[in-house]
């Protein structure tokens, strides 16, 4: 029956056979090449061990080793969760005398939707509080940082200030419509004259009640934050020590106020001024296992043990003759800091264009890298041999975590989520650092190769019917002669009468 059906098939049957799967193959490869670029994962696997595995009794939910492992995962989770958090950059520019500076020479939108957003988001926790409705330039203000459009937020700026002197309404028009640092830093000074006398008012009655008491954090916060851009400006002007002293000052003012990371801020400055020790000191109290770690604190580590080997260091010599102790101190410092964020080094070492930071974050993300770079590329070229030393001993980080999604060493593996959170964060013409590279998927490979097969069939059909007529004649009689062989056998041991009636069945 079997040959009776090949020898009537014909070379027009071939052709549309391999045609349609060479074509069915190429649509789920650009089906599984779209899902893999979007998702980072395939399809197909996805589908078999999300479905398909529960299924066939590949996961056991009742035995206590799954459950560890569940409760492991979700530990994990929890962790990764936390990791891809994302962070108000310490050193994020001025909107209107950098970021627009740029947009109107690049016509480039340096900050995304999302970061802004975020930003609103933070403005609209640190400066206002729920009794602004009472007072109302508070009212005002507390509109205007919800207000999408910036002329429309300048516009209710001026329109607060007409009414008294408002301190998140010069902080409003010192980020946003001062086109100069020293513009911006005017209308600080002014905020901060504001921002004190709200300060000491709401201080005095903040036991009254827990709307003074809201209001005091409220008026706390933006206090800080005037401080501490002022601080900024100084160091964008030149006057380095000045912008020291005034973060020294506000961190023993408030030193309970660590989410602004202003130690991130003096230990720039205090590089910038080239005192180590000072530096050192910063690291001995922020650079503690119990405290979140940044590129900044890692790096800074690193540059400092660096500094004291680089000059003289040697990969032929230190090949011929090992490493010394301080040597080995400096790699493994910088193992560390690439291990916390492996994106820094290509920034630093000049292999990847740097763009301006975004005004938000991912720790251990491309966006930290670049936030970082931005500013301390300049202090490691001063330091002699630094970036020989990060060339010549970055990459060894990697033989030491082979699989760092699955296993760190010496912090937690590195988390899933950070290139879909960068992308996010960083404009589009900047192409997102990726880590760890992403391999393709079998699934896609596999289709690809269907695919080639399949359209290479069809046009050898094609060309040469009669020909390939015979080698699929030939290949199928081999493929279904096994089959062959046991009906042979299975007539030979059954009654002809009982196969009669089968085959009538």
């Amino acid at each position: 029956v079997i040959s009776m059906f090949l020898n009537t098939l014909t070379p027009k049957f071939y052709v549309a056979l391999t045609g349609t799967s060479s074509l069915i193959s190429g649509l789920i490869l650009i089906f599984e090449w779209w899902y893999f670029r979007k998702y980072g994962t395939s399809f197909i696997e996805q589908v078999s061990v999300s479905h398909l595995r529960p299924l066939l009794g590949g996961v056991d939910s009742s035995s206590p080793s799954n459950s560890n492992t569940s409760n492991g995962e979700a530990d994990s989770n929890r962790q990764s969760v936390s990791e891809c958090k994302v962070w108000r950059n310490p050193l994020n520019l001025f909107r209107g005398a950098e970021y627009n500076r740029y947009t109107w020479v690049t016509g480039r939108e340096p900050l995304t939707y999302y970061d802004m957003n975020l930003s609103a988001q933070d403005h609209q926790t640190f400066f206002t509080c729920d009794s602004d409705h009472l007072r109302p330039a508070d009212a005002i203000m507390q509109k205007a940082w919800r207000e999408r459009n910036p002329q429309a937020r300048i516009s209710a700026a001026h329109e607060a200030l007409e009414i008294e002197d408002c301190a998140t309404a010069y902080i409003l028009l010192a980020e946003e419509e001062a086109t100069t640092i020293m513009e911006a830093e005017r209308l600080f000074k002014q905020a901060l004259k504001a921002g004190e006398s709200c300060y000491r008012r709401s201080q005095q009655l903040q036991h009254h009640g827990t709307q003074y008491e809201a209001q005091h954090r409220r008026d706390t916060n933006v206090l800080v934050y005037i401080k501490r851009r002022l601080a900024m400006c100084s160091r964008k002007l030149g006057r380095t020590r000045e912008a020291v002293k005034m973060m020294r000052d506000l961190m023993k003012e408030f030193p309970l106020l660590s989410m602004f990371n202003i130690h991130e801020n003096l230990l720039e400055s205090l590089l910038e001024l080239q005192n180590y020790a000072d530096v050192q000191a910063v690291l001995a109290k922020y650079d503690d296992i119990s405290l979140p770690k940044s590129a900044t604190i890692c790096y800074t580590a690193a540059l400092l043990k660096a500094r004291a080997v680089s000059d003289k260091f040697s990969p032929e010599a230190a090949s011929r003759r090992g490493l010394s102790t301080a040597e080995m101190n400096a790699v493994e410092a910088i193992h560390r800091a690439v291990e916390f964020n492996p994106h820094v080094p290509k920034y630093l070492l000049e292999m990847k264009s740097l763009i301006l930071p975004p005004e938000h974050i991912l720790k251990r993300g491309d966006s930290e890298a670049i936030a970082y770079a931005f500013f301390h590329l300049q202090h490691w070229k001063r330091v002699e041999g630094a970036l020989n030393l990060l060339h010549c001993t970055w990459e060894g980080t990697f033989r030491m975590i082979p699989y760092p999604l699955e296993k760190g060493h010496l912090f937690y593996p590195y988390p899933i989520c950070t290139e879909t959170a960068d992308r996010e964060l960083l404009p589009m013409f900047h192409e997102v650092s990726v880590y760890p590279k992403k391999e393709l998927p079998f699934f896609i490979l596999f289709t690809a190769g269907l695919c080639s097969f399949t359209a290479m069939l069809a046009l050898l059909t094609h060309q040469f019917p009669e020909l390939m007529g015979v080698f699929a004649k030939a290949f199928l009689s081999t493929l279904f002669a096994p089959l062959n062989f046991i009906m042979e056998k299975v007539e030979s041991i059954l009654p002809s009468s009982l196969w009669h009636q089968l085959t009538r069945i």
